[in-house]
């Protein structure tokens, strides 16, 4: 018979497990300093340049006191040395070294505190967040500066009803180069919008990371998707309305690796070698296309023949960079616009140029033939590992059939903007484009499974499923 008992065989009940507040804690710093990296032109159109370098100072003091202990709490033995982007690191030792033969010591110096704070930033989120608190990270981050951008935008428009000058200066008397203002209020007119970020092509390369992280995390199942959908409306709407004939390209070219990466994956790895030759055909066939139809191109995206003068600066930056074409004239980057140097070197709107508006080009200039080998060698890594890493079955024993995951799309599809970015603008080699390069790198690396190993331990607070997660 049954026998009654106040001892039931179950646990008892009990609370669901959380984060906990130290990492909890971590995540939030991160986003703080993600933003100060991604919108740090809002920064120092906001405090000025000492300002903005005080809070660059500050971040990095601060991710340093929570990225070294956490090396030492897991044993340095134990953290992967051997995983880090020692390439990308190397170019930044060489930056610092050229400060011995620079023509330009002072802002080597000074650019490359800003490199250096950037790179801890890198490593501190690469070590303490997973890829899915990356993603999550990046897209609080990319839904700020949006929405801060519509908000300046609407109130410069709406009720200060006049151009916006950086550190709020009182607008002077007499005709003033739009170029100088911080955000011009053409938000409901036919100009260009800046955003927050005070410049109309970094707006709308903000509004392309953005719709791509939020893909990812669409695709990953999370919840709150209709957020999510009207945050993309957004980024879009934004998008136009930045009008950036660089970011239109970068579109074109994202669409094309995605389709690219989600064949590979339907294709078997001992097939895909007909498909790569296939992939190569069609690029070249793309880039000879391009070539021949190129003025009509410029046309359709408003640029001249000239390409908005890029022409004239690659020339100016080709004839300083070959009289030192070894170990280059010293690192700056950016120029500063302040040094001998560059001040009134190369002008444009009566402004100086603070960077060659080529990444490759810039790399000769500051550490010639050297440096960019070691940038071409950290850029090769990166799109080598991050195509493998979006196309590859997860896998680590005999299970073949293990699902993939959306977001081992994201470097790859990151790797693809940049490196169209770095065409036409020095972006990749400064701030949020290098700390994409040194992040992806290194987490790729150290974590090349998305959810497995200690490093990559499921999130508790989740915005998805853990069933859709690779196990």
């Amino acid at each position: 018979m049954a026998v009654y008992t106040k001892h039931p065989v179950g646990a008892l009940p009990a609370a669901p497990p959380r984060e906990t507040t130290g990492h909890l804690m971590v995540r939030a710093y991160s986003v703080l300093s993600l933003f100060c990296i991604f919108g740090h032109t809002a920064v120092y159109n906001l405090v000025g340049p000492i300002g903005s370098g005080i809070v660059m100072i500050v971040l990095t003091a601060g991710a340093l006191a929570i990225w070294i202990p956490a090396v030492v709490a897991q044993r340095p033995t134990r953290f992967p040395w051997r995983r880090l982007p020692w390439t990308a690191l190397g170019y930044a030792a060489l930056a610092l070294v050229s400060t011995l033969w620079s023509r330009w010591p002072a802002a080597t110096l000074l650019t490359w505190t800003l490199l250096a704070a950037v790179t801890v930033t890198a490593l501190l989120v690469a070590t303490m967040l997973t890829w899915q608190e990356i993603a999550r990270a990046l897209s609080t981050v990319l839904k700020l500066i949006l929405g801060l951008s519509l908000a300046v935008e609407l109130w410069v428009a709406l009720l200060l009803r006049h151009p916006l000058l950086p550190n709020f200066v009182d607008l002077p008397e007499g005709k003033i180069d739009p170029h100088l203002y911080w955000v011009r209020g053409n938000l409901f007119d036919e100009g260009r919008i800046q955003g927050v970020v005070g410049n109309a092509h970094t707006l709308a390369m903000m509004c392309l990371f953005a719709l791509i992280v939020f893909g990812v995390l669409y695709a990953t199942q999370v919840r709150r998707k209709t957020m999510l959908i009207f945050w993309a409306a957004l980024a879009v709407v934004l998008l136009v309305k930045a009008g950036s004939a660089t970011v239109y390209l970068s579109v074109a070219v994202v669409v094309a690796v995605l389709a690219a990466a989600l064949i590979a994956r339907a294709v078997s790895p001992g097939r895909r070698s007909v498909l790569y030759l296939a992939f190569t055909v069609v690029a070249v066939g793309g880039v000879v296309t391009a070539v021949l139809l190129r003025d009509r191109l410029l046309s359709l995206l408003g640029k001249g023949s000239d390409l908005t003068g890029r022409i004239e600066i690659w020339q100016a930056v080709w004839e300083r960079a070959i009289t030192r074409p070894v170990f280059g004239n010293g690192f700056s980057s950016p120029w500063v616009p302040w040094d001998p140097a560059f001040d009134g070197w190369i002008m444009n709107h009566g402004l100086s140029v603070f960077h060659a508006h080529d990444m490759w080009l810039d790399v000769f200039l500051q550490l010639g033939v050297v440096g960019l080998a070691l940038m071409a060698i950290a850029w090769l890594a990166l799109t080598w590992r991050a195509w493998f890493f979006a196309v590859d079955r997860p896998r680590w024993d005999l299970d073949a059939q293990r699902p993939y995951s959306p977001l081992s799309l994201l470097p790859v599809l990151l790797a693809a903007v940049l490196l169209v970015e770095g065409l036409a603008e020095s972006a990749p080699i400064m701030l949020w484009g290098w700390l994409l390069l040194v992040l992806l790198s290194f987490k790729m690396k150290a974590v090349p499974l998305i959810g497995v190993g200690v490093r990559e331990r499921t999130p508790v607070i989740s915005h998805g499923p853990q069933s859709r997660q690779v196990p």
